[in-house]
């Protein structure tokens, strides 16, 4: 409402608005991963059910540049109103269609749950630590590559309006196809989604690093495209694998340490790119494709650690066992 009665002198409003915007998508965006994993059993289902959330949630940064500068082209201020009607939508669909609990659980003593989300970054830390850097990384470079672009089309190319957003939307659009696809693939093989991760990730990185070489637009779109596909491998991967490797009561906090991670990343890569961008078009995009090669070594690297300190367990516990049947054999 600031938009439009206060018009020009609305800015601050507006800000304090995106303030409150950023609060409540912070609220609301950690609880849908753990709900995906309470709705179905099976973790094929759940891997399909991540992949599907990862598409819509894709797909609404494709369609937000084009709807936005469609509103705009009717008032400055259109788009501060279809927001609300948005979120509108959003909380009738959950009331209706998201069906609580019947029964409530017990309360958990705040010590004990402390202290057992602790538990779990002391046994699963090296991987999970690794899926939030990699998950902030990816939404940094989602962000930091439209903002260049963005900002490209608008000072180069004098593109602006409805078709800089449908250029904008092409990269987003093949990471959208990517997070469908691969939910749909990797079902509940922890091995595949280590390798489709780390072939994402080389993807990303190997796209990013060839932007670097040319500054003309469509070889910069086209890297984009399969910079776009590299994310969305990864993405999915890193959903199930932090869904499906908690534990239903600890879930809902972990994940939300999980998209804090992502939050921070689409935070810093406008301003990330401004900085650099001082610096030069190859230094930019070489810094970013470091970041990107970070993201490769963590896919790696990570996962192995985990399964060999698993292997290792699983033998010291075997030993036990081991001296137990010899002595038995022996008595016999």
């Amino acid at each position: 409402m600031s938009a439009i009665f206060l018009e020009q002198s609305a800015y601050w409003l507006i800000l304090l608005g995106r303030l409150l915007q950023g609060i409540g998508a912070a609220g609301a965006a950690p609880i849908v991963l753990p709900l995906v994993g309470d709705l179905f059993e099976r973790e094929q289902e759940v891997s399909e059910g991540l992949g599907i959330i990862e598409t819509s949630n894709t797909f609404g940064k494709v369609l937000s540049p084009i709807v936005g500068a469609t509103l705009g082209m009717l008032a400055w201020y259109a788009p501060f109103l279809a927001i609300p009607l948005f979120c509108a939508i959003s909380i009738v669909l959950v009331a209706f269609l998201v069906e609580a609990p019947k029964e409530p659980k017990p309360q958990v003593n705040l010590k004990a749950f402390v202290q057992s989300i602790r538990t779990v970054f002391r046994e699963k830390g090296r991987w999970l630590y690794a899926a939030f850097l990699i998950g902030g990384i990816c939404m940094f470079v989602v962000f930091a590559l439209l903002f260049y672009l963005s900002s490209t089309l608008e000072d180069k190319y004098r593109l602006d309006g409805v078709w800089k957003g449908a250029v904008l939307a092409i990269p987003l659009a093949t990471l959208c196809m990517a997070s469908y696809v691969t939910g749909k693939k990797i079902g509940k093989d922890k091995i595949r989604m280590k390798w489709v991760s780390f072939a994402g990730s080389v993807l990303l990185t190997a796209s990013v690093l060839v932007i670097g070489w040319w500054e003309n637009i469509v070889y910069m779109i086209a890297a984009m495209v399969f910079s776009g596909i590299g994310i969305g491998l990864l993405l999915p991967c890193l959903d199930a694998m932090i869904t499906e490797g908690i534990e239903k009561e600890k879930r809902g906090t972990i994940t939300s340490f999980y998209s804090s991670m992502r939050f921070i990343g689409v935070s810093l890569g406008p301003p990330a790119v401004s900085l650099l961008a001082q610096s030069g078009h190859s230094v930019l995009f070489a810094t970013i494709g470091g970041i990107c090669a970070v993201t490769s070594l963590l896919s790696l690297f990570s996962s192995g650690r985990e399964k060999a300190e698993a292997r290792k367990a699983a033998s010291a516990s075997g030993v036990p066992c081991l001296l137990h049947a010899l002595k038995s054999s022996i008595r016999s």
